[in-house]
């Protein structure tokens, strides 16, 4: 009982401060837009700015560093593991293959053959994406994989990732939309139909994270890579402190501090699981070992150019008529210039890695917190 009130009261806290904060910073005490779900646009971001600008690529370049020569950052590497054998790719990796390839087309053709399951491509085609995913892990990892040893975990991963996405949400109100959804109404439904196809999407983005990691678990070399690094030893309760002021700044600054919408909670959390000898991505990079955070790290980022390359052709690749009410949209201040493909800037991009590993300990957190285990138990080091 006492660990669950540990675990729990730092986070609820993060969910207060920014009401507190904004009951002094905005006339009807919410910020605008506030509670519309959702969320829709609300004010125009201010424009470029190339201090800005270079300050965020400075943390990019580094970052990059760290996962493409970390041998110039201070890692001497490790022994890789032995590979596993491989097995033949299982039913399901075709299964989600023709699922994902069919909802694909579907959503981008905008075609109405089907009726209004158009309007509900989204969600099925990443879970046919998630289960191609396993599949691939599957084949190079001697037939061990999420779907086939783990299934509890991958479905606890799904309802866990609803509730995760939507405290990510909470955040977005106080930044005043750094993301919305603008065609969230071209679905014919209700508001509680709507409501419902939102947070069924959000069951994705937990499960994809960590097949993308499951998979990058199967290059043991590139695991070994980010072994014997910089020794980070961080102290949880000045982390849930510096994480809650950041928060509570973010609501009198929400432009300056856009990104503290991930990082907060990210410092919070982070913070949360240290205090209580929690096993999470930095409790090994305080060993020097930065394979699990980096790479949780990197399987968020290649997902992201999923996201983004599937969701910007949603709009954008056929046109009319407008068929994606999970369509989203950037509101970002400073840095919102060089798109490739993508509603996401460039330097956007990076903000996957703070997100992946966000994921992956809102998901420990739980774990913890409600009695179940998290631990990924496929690989010899797991």
């Amino acid at each position: 009982m006492l660990m669950r009130f540990q675990l729990l009261w730092p986070v609820l806290a993060t969910l207060l401060v920014p009401l507190i904060v904004s009951w002094f910073v905005y006339p009807t005490h919410l910020p605008p837009g506030f509670g519309e779900f959702p969320p829709q646009f609300v004010a125009q971001a201010p424009g470029f700015n190339l201090i800005y600008f270079i300050l965020v690529a400075i943390g990019a370049v580094w970052i990059s560093c760290m996962m493409l020569i970390p041998q110039k950052m201070g890692f001497k590497g490790g022994t890789p593991a032995p590979a596993a054998d491989r097995k033949p790719l299982p039913w399901w990796f075709y299964a989600g293959l023709v699922v994902n390839l069919f909802f694909w087309w579907l959503m981008w053709s905008h075609s109405m053959a089907f009726g209004d399951l158009v309007y509900w491509s989204f969600t099925p085609m990443w879970w046919g994406f998630v289960f191609v995913l396993d599949g691939i892990v599957y084949q190079r990892n001697n037939g061990a994989s999420l779907v086939s040893k783990q299934p509890v975990l991958m479905a606890l991963a799904g309802l866990v990732s609803i509730g995760g996405w939507a405290y990510f949400e909470y955040y977005d109100y106080f930044v005043l939309a750094n993301w919305f959804y603008p065609d969230s109404a071209a679905a014919p439904w209700s508001k509680t139909v709507l409501t419902i196809e939102f947070l069924l999407t959000y069951s994705t983005v937990t499960p994809v994270i960590l097949e993308w990691y499951c998979l990058l678990q199967t290059f043991p070399k590139l695991v070994a890579r980010y072994k014997n690094g910089p020794v980070w030893n961080l102290n949880g309760n000045y982390l849930i402190g510096i994480g809650a002021l950041l928060i509570g700044l973010m609501v009198f600054y929400p432009y300056p501090l856009f990104w503290v919408v991930w990082i907060g909670p990210f410092a919070v959390m982070t913070g949360v699981l240290l205090r209580l000898n929690i096993w999470n991505p930095f409790t090994d990079i305080a060993k020097g070992d930065w394979s699990a955070g980096l790479l949780i790290g990197m399987a968020s980022l290649l997902n992201g150019f999923f996201w983004e390359f599937w969701n910007f052709g949603s709009h954008h690749f056929v046109g009319e008529p407008v068929t994606n009410p999970n369509y989203w949209v950037y509101n970002i201040p400073y840095v919102d210039v060089i798109h490739l493909f993508s509603e996401m800037p460039l330097l956007g991009y990076f903000g996957y890695i703070p997100f992946g590993v966000l994921v992956w300990q809102v998901f420990i957190w739980c774990g913890k917190l409600f009695g179940f285990n998290t631990d990924i138990k496929l690989f010899p080091s797991s």
